[in-house]
């Protein structure tokens, strides 16, 4: 098994404690590469829990503009950051918590993420900024905090909501 990351700082993490049966939690080292491995680990273990191809996908989207976003600007010096996601099933849908060391978000707050104009040519079209735009329309409840180092994104998807 190939060693990422710095484990030793998750000793200043909080203790998270034994999974519950209707949760997931995932270490991520902060590399893109590691992203796209999490993703696909996180995919897996949510298996169980019969989410459907579109609400996986809906997951899928915000998690990786989440991740990609941290490992991009959080830890743009840090080479071995760590990033954890724990995901909670619950009657309205996925409770999502992204935790990691690296820098606070500009302001102490997420971007607005407003959509981008697209009524233009093709090459006026803006290269990035759609990842906040597309974290907002599909979350809910979305909450930032940073305490202590510690970065703490949390938010809701409408998915598998139990009946």
């Amino acid at each position: 098994m190939r060693h990422e990351g710095n484990l030793n700082s998750l000793r200043n993490w909080e203790k998270a404690g034994h999974p519950r049966d209707n949760e997931l939690r995932i270490i991520i080292p902060a590399s893109l590469g590691a992203v796209r491995r999490g993703l696909e680990n996180i995919k897996t273990g949510l298996a169980p829990f019969g989410f459907s191809a579109d609400e996986l996908s809906s997951l899928e989207i915000v998690l990786a503009e989440a991740l990609n976003n941290i490992v991009e600007h959080a830890y743009t010096e840090a080479d071995n950051g760590l990033i954890e996601v724990s995901l909670t099933q619950i009657p309205c849908g996925l409770a999502c918590t992204i935790i990691d060391n690296g820098k606070m978000m500009p302001g102490g707050e997420p971007p607005l993420g407003l959509q981008a104009n697209l009524d233009c040519d093709r090459a006026d079209l803006p290269e990035g900024g759609f990842g906040w735009f597309l974290i907002r329309e599909l979350a809910h409840e979305l909450d930032y905090q940073h305490i202590d180092g510690q970065n703490k994104l949390s938010f809701r998807l409408a998915i598998g909501e139990m009946s």
